[in-house]
């Protein structure tokens, strides 16, 4: 699609008139933060000063049923929906009031669920990896109209805005992919004003990002001179139109002027030189100023939306210095929302039922998911089509529920994992897969940057709903790539659950509160339970509880008690473990008769500290057991803890044992033996512990 295909088309006065004045009040905003920099750039912020036509033009696009992901720089859009300069100046000032974030993030980072406007969900500081949220986004409501699950009259379209520079990122590539291959109703805006930073676009990239998007089959593509008001209109107009009627995606390449600085903390005098005279050529202002003008708008009227600009920021920065603060004691709220699940419900052991394995307990949880919620949907490599999963865990779910509720993805681990967040802002429900633990590594800048941190950063109006399923750990012979733990990586991520299912009965109540759970929750699935055929893992087998059956998540489970006989005796302790630990102290224990308690923590964050610390406290002596190597781990952690919270009560050293220190597992089963625990080296700690 090119310019040429463009109608001659004239915008309405009334419409360039709104441009004009809301292009002043941006450059009024602009302008007002640095005759006050010392106030206004206490907190780093961006403005869209050169951008403001392409931005305006597309905001009057955006319906209200649309979702939109901007980036830093893109306050003339939020101007454009019709966001008041006050209220981007309490985000400026991190005041209380902030409708985005209530203080928590920077400038022009929106969080926005209002009615009346379009949805714009959080996001990261959007260098690119809005990019895939944002495809997410699109994504799920291609999902839920094949569903039948929107308002027919309605057609949702998705923007994404993107600085040029970002288009380089990896995770762009992934979301553009997606885009094209399942045709998903999206926008990318890339506003190219050839800087990074300091760096140029020569310096960046081999070529443009309309250039770049032609490797993308099935990609629409349009170039626009986003400095001129009415050709950003009209071309925002075709794309918009074209989106929302064809359903596929397009991308808008528009050149623009950097007239501002990248941010306030890195200053264009410091290294632009004369780029910035070359730049203020095409300011957008002068040019919608003659437009108006050529449309026979008076000197006098366009002095008014001038003025009605200027005296609009004024009055608002004053009332914006003088809001509120937030109240301090607030800082901690929101760091997850509420959960519906706060109890144990359905039968756990119903009578007559056959015992189950924990991969077939896992795949008849997503089955009675998918069956009773129809926005929910399951995807990952290799999990649909005929194989259904490496292990088996979604086979005939494809045939059962169709390829577009079960499918199977690139090998794109960040798409995975990022793409619910955007599933989640329109109301699909996402179960997803990465195929083993050691691949999530890049699949973890989504999880931090875009999962983990909504729901607080947004002030709790965009908690992520997505369940991510992650087999785990090592089971014989698996090697380096295949058998790895990741739980402390995990642990060390705030704004996530994690899970860790030790049997059967486990899996299907705390898969089904981690889909009802309204936060990201990572489930981490032992790939040597999961058919309970490595010798001592036979309790992972057990009678599979009934549909309704929902565990809580954040509860242990005291999977075996101390007699009280040993207990009185002083003869006692008890192993705090979760998944393989559980087997392993389960078989270790056999030489203890009545001397050992095992605490099978099945949820690590939320973390059931209570009953730790009390079977810790009721025994005096305590092992902490994982597969993890032990060196900075989760489990070397919370022995600190209980050290420090247990120091009166303990008659030893809390102790821990886990695998050996060393980067990777080795291919060779009798060096995996070597490096990781197993039953006869638990066995052995237990007694050293029984006898210090």
């Amino acid at each position: 699609m090119s310019k040429d295909t463009l109608e001659d088309f004239k915008v309405d006065v009334a419409i360039l008139k709104k441009a004009y004045r809301l292009m002043h009040t941006a450059k009024a905003l602009a302008d007002t933060y640095e005759e006050n920099k010392t106030i206004c750039s206490k907190y780093v912020h961006s403005t869209s000063r050169g951008h403001e036509a392409i931005q305006l033009a597309t905001a009057f696009q955006l319906k209200h049923y649309d979702y939109a992901a901007t980036y830093y720089r893109d306050d003339s859009i939020l101007l454009g929906i019709g966001m008041q300069p006050y209220e981007l100046m309490l985000q400026l000032m991190a005041k209380a009031d902030d409708p985005f974030s209530g203080g928590r993030t920077y400038y022009g980072h929106p969080s926005l669920k209002r009615e009346g406007f379009p949805t714009i969900p959080h996001q990261s500081s959007a260098t690119g990896m809005q990019a895939i949220p944002a495809t997410g986004m699109a994504h799920g409501i291609a999902y839920l109209e094949g569903q039948g699950l929107l308002n027919g009259d309605e057609k949702p379209v998705v923007l994404c805005s993107l600085g040029d520079g970002s288009v380089t990122e990896g995770e762009v590539a992934e979301a553009f992919q997606m885009a094209v291959l399942k045709g998903l109703p999206i926008i990318y805006l890339v506003q190219d004003n050839d800087w990074g930073i300091s760096a140029t676009g020569k310096e960046m990239r081999a070529m443009d990002a309309y250039e770049y998007a032609a490797g993308f089959k099935g990609m629409e593509r349009l170039r626009l001179n986003g400095s001129d008001f009415a050709e950003s209109y009209e071309g925002m107009r075709v794309a918009f139109d074209y989106v929302r009627k064809v359903r596929k995606p397009i991308l808008v390449h528009a050149k623009v002027p950097l007239l501002g600085h990248h941010t306030s903390g890195v200053r264009r005098e410091w290294y632009r030189g004369e780029n910035l005279n070359e730049h203020s050529v095409n300011d957008p202002l002068p040019v919608l100023r003659q437009a108006l003008l050529e449309a026979e708008v008076s000197l006098e009227e366009i002095e008014v939306l001038e003025q009605e600009a200027l005296a609009t920021v004024a009055a608002d920065y004053q009332k914006a210095l003088a809001a509120p603060n937030p109240d301090p004691s607030t800082f901690n709220l929101h760091e997850f929302a509420p959960t519906p699940v706060t109890e144990e419900k359905g039968q756990r052991s119903p009578a007559g039922a056959e015992k189950a394995i924990m991969v077939d307990a896992a795949l008849h949880a997503v089955d009675d998911i998918l069956r009773t919620y129809p926005e929910a949907l399951f995807y990952g490599q290799d999990v649909g089509g005929e194989l259904g999963g490496v292990f088996r865990e979604a086979a005939l779910l494809a045939k059962k529920y169709g390829d577009a509720r079960v499918f199977n993805t690139p090998i794109q681990e960040a798409y995975i994992v990022g793409s619910t967040a955007g599933m989640s802002a329109v109301g699909a429900k996402a179960i997803v897969e990465i195929q083993f633990a050691d691949y999530i590594w890049p699949g973890i800048n989504q999880l931090v940057e875009e999962l983990s941190k909504s729901c607080y950063l947004s002030n709790g109006q965009f908690p992520i709903q997505s369940v991510i399923r992650v087999p785990i750990g090592a089971y014989g012979g698996g090697g380096p790539y295949h058998s790895g733990s990741i739980e402390s990586t995990l642990l060390n991520i705030r704004g996530i659950k994690v899970v860790f299912p030790s049997n059967a009965a486990d899996m299907k109540g705390l898969m089904k509160a981690a889909f009802l759970d309204p936060n990201p929750v990572v489930m981490l699935e032992h790939k040597g339970i999961y058919w309970s055929k490595v010798a001592g893992t036979e309790d992972a087998k057990t009678v599979e509880p009934d549909e309704d059956y929902i565990l809580p998540l954040g509860k242990a489970n005291i999977v075996q008690q101390a007699s009280a006989e040993e207990m009185r005796m002083g003869n006692s302790l008890t192993v705090i473990t979760y998944g393989m630990g559980v087997y392993w102290a389960k078989t270790a224990s056999k030489q203890f008769p009545g001397s050992i308690e095992i605490v099978d923590l099945r949820t690590l964050n939320p973390l059931d500290y209570e009953t730790v610390r009390a079977s810790v406290e009721r025994h005096g002596k305590a092992l902490v057991l994982t597969e993890e190597p032990l060196m900075n781990s989760f489990a070397e952690s919370l022995a600190g803890r209980l050290s420090k919270d247990c120091f009166q009560k303990l008659d030893a050293p809390v102790y821990t044992l886990g695998a050996s220190n060393l980067p990777a597992i080795p291919l060779n089963v009798e060096l995996e033996k070597m490096m990781l625990p197993n039953a006869d080296k638990v066995a052995a700690m237990l007694e050293e512990i029984l006898n210090y």
